[in-house]
């Protein structure tokens, strides 16, 4: 009996993991329908048929995507718009797909000015257009200059970590 109940405490991390990559197949974006009418060619049997089937739809598809009622967006394409939402509180559409597989961790970029807030802290604009707030207490013992490299890091509760130049790290939240 107690044998049976090791074993059951072993297996539960396999199948929590199994679940896991099963739920994360369930969460693919759908296929939009002028793409599913487009694959549904292949079940054309007619030769003919399946020709004059493709060129009907990829027409759809080029009309669509001209009306921008479907956009097509590659891998790349998508890591740089996730690169640009870094620290952004946004709802997730899933539409880079899934999330785990290209999830940003963290940024690098460089100052492109910085003020300091009321608060003792600052306010740091990066080469890239983002502007990020410091929200704890740490004093940094020489201010953010343009051009210094800066390293951004998710932390906890929607917060991140900002790290110029190798110093330590002070806690800020995106502002845009």
């Amino acid at each position: 009996m107690m044998l049976a109940g090791a074993f059951a405490l072993l297996a539960l991390p396999w199948a929590l993991l199994a679940a896991k990559e099963a739920a994360k197949e369930k969460e693919l974006a759908p296929v939009p329908a002028q793409v599913q009418q487009l694959f549904n060619c292949r079940a054309v049997a007619n030769g003919d048929g399946r020709l004059a089937c493709f060129d009907r739809e990829v027409a759809a598809l080029q009309q669509a995507q001209v009306a921008r009622d479907i956009l097509f967006v590659d891998r790349v394409s998508a890591q740089k718009a996730r690169r640009g939402l870094f620290g952004l509180d946004l709802p997730d559409f899933n539409i880079f797909g899934d999330g785990d597989v290209d999830k940003v961790e963290s940024v690098e970029t460089s100052v492109a000015s910085a003020s300091p807030t009321a608060d003792g802290g600052y306010r740091i604009a990066m080469a890239d257009g983002s502007v990020w707030v410091q929200i704890d207490s740490k004093r940094m013992p020489l201010a953010p200059r343009p051009g210094q490299k800066i390293r951004i890091k998710a932390a906890s509760l929607g917060t991140y970590f900002l790290s110029l130049e190798g110093r330590p790290s002070i806690r800020v939240r995106r502002e845009r």
